[in-house]
C-alpha cells in the first residue's frame, strides 16, 4: 500500500494520534538525522514510527541490527513495518513505557531519541508520561530531537514541550524551516551528551 494512502487512512482513523495528513518528507527526515551516528552502543530510539517515513532513512545509516529500536502505538503499522524492515527492531507499544521496552529489548545505551509524536495533539497526561521517559534517557547522556510544524509552533502544547525541555536541558538548537515538507516544520534538538 502506498505510504501516503496508508498515512491518510491512519490519520482519518485517529487524527489526534497521527497529527498530520502526510508522511514526513525526505528533507525533514535528513534534518532529523543530521549528526546522528548510531552503533550498538549508541542506539537510535524512534518514538512514533508511523508509516516509517523517518525510519526509511534511519535504515540507511544503521551499521547493524542492534543499533535501532522503534516504538509505534498502532500494531497494524508495526506489522507492515516489520515486513518492510525485517532487520530493524520495531515494536508495538506506548512511548510512555519507552524505558521498559528498551530494557526488555536487550539493546545497548540509547544515545539518540528521534521523536515523531504529535505533541501538539497529545493529551497532557500522555505527553507528560512520554517526557518522563525521555528524562530517563537524557539523564544517562542522550540527544533528543523532535520536529514541530510551523503552523503549530506557538500552540500552548508546543510551547509546553519546549519549556519542559528548556528548563531541564537549556535552549534547543532549532533548524531552519524545512519548507519541503507538508506542512513545513522545524527540528528541535537538546543534548546531554
Amino acid at each position: 500500500m502506498n505510504d501516503n494512502i496508508q498515512f491518510l487512512q491512519a490519520f482519518l482513523k485517529n487524527p489526534l494520534k497521527v497529527g498530520a495528513v502526510a508522511p514526513s518528507s525526505s528533507d525533514l527526515a535528513w534534518q532529523m538525522l543530521d549528526g546522528i551516528t548510531p552503533d550498538e552502543n549508541n542506539v537510535v530510539l524512534e518514538l512514533g514510527v508511523g508509516t516509517g517515513a523517518i525510519t526509511k532513512y534511519v535504515s540507511e545509516i544503521l551499521p547493524n541490527d542492534r543499533s535501532y529500536l522503534g516504538i509505534e502505538l498502532d500494531d497494524k503499522l508495526v506489522s507492515r513495518l516489520s515486513v518492510r524492515y525485517p532487520d530493524m527492531s520495531i515494536v508495538a507499544g506506548c512511548a510512555g513505557e519507552a524505558s521498559k521496552i528498551h530494557a526488555e529489548s536487550g539493546l545497548g545505551k540509547v544515545s539518540y531519541i528521534l521523536c515523531c509524536l504529535p505533541f501538539v495533539t497529545l493529551p497532557e497526561e500522555v505527553a507528560q508520561g512520554v517526557l518522563a521517559e525521555v528524562e530517563k534517557f537524557m539523564d544517562n547522556g542522550c540527544t533528543f530531537r523532535a520536529f514541530q510544524y510551523a503552523h503549530g509552533y506557538y500552540t500552548p502544547t508546543a510551547l509546553r514541550l519546549r519549556k519542559f525541555m528548556r528548563d531541564r536541558y537549556g535552549k534547543s538548537k532549532r533548524s531552519k524551516l524545512v519548507t519541503k515538507n507538508l506542512p513545513p516544520a522545524y527540528t528541535l534538538t537538546w543534548s546531554t551528551l
